[in-house]
């Protein structure tokens, strides 16, 4: 495993918390949306993760046997949909109102949108440090050659 190696896992892992945040601020975006172009009130939306390579043990040995290149990081795999109940608001004079009055809003809780974002936002900051402390040892090397 070289310095550069641990490098992309953390630019991967910055990558994807960026993908994650856009998903965030589009249901965030949309937390009021009744109608989509499908014709329903928005749902919220989640970005799946997935450990990036092949992490089983004899793939590791034998690529540590064969080169200093090693496999590892994060990717999004996908952006789903959440599929719980719409949450239902009495606004007779909305203009989606159904005829009893109620109003099928988005999935979107605004809360656990600020803490998923507030998590995302820790997670790139951990893999920034990541980056800046591998590069830090890299400089440190450095001037121990010079």
């Amino acid at each position: 495993m070289s310095i550069f190696s641990s490098i992309n896992i953390s630019a991967s892992g910055l990558n994807s918390e960026r993908t994650r945040m856009d998903t965030i601020s589009k249901n965030i975006a949309n937390a009021n949306t009744t109608r989509t172009s499908a014709g329903t009130p928005y749902r919220r939306q989640l970005a799946v993760f997935q450990e990036d390579g092949d992490v089983s043990f004899d793939s590791i040995l034998s690529k540590a046997k064969e080169s200093t290149e090693s496999s590892g990081g994060v990717k999004i795999t996908g952006i789903v949909e959440d599929q719980s109940e719409f949450k239902l608001v009495y606004d007779p004079g909305h203009p989606d109102a159904r005829e009893d009055g109620y109003v099928e809003m988005p999935n979107v809780d605004i809360v656990r949108e600020m803490v998923d974002m507030i998590t995302a936002t820790r997670a790139y900051e951990a893999n920034l440090t990541s980056i800046n402390t591998a590069k830090s040892m890299a400089m440190k090397a450095i001037d121990i050659g010079k």
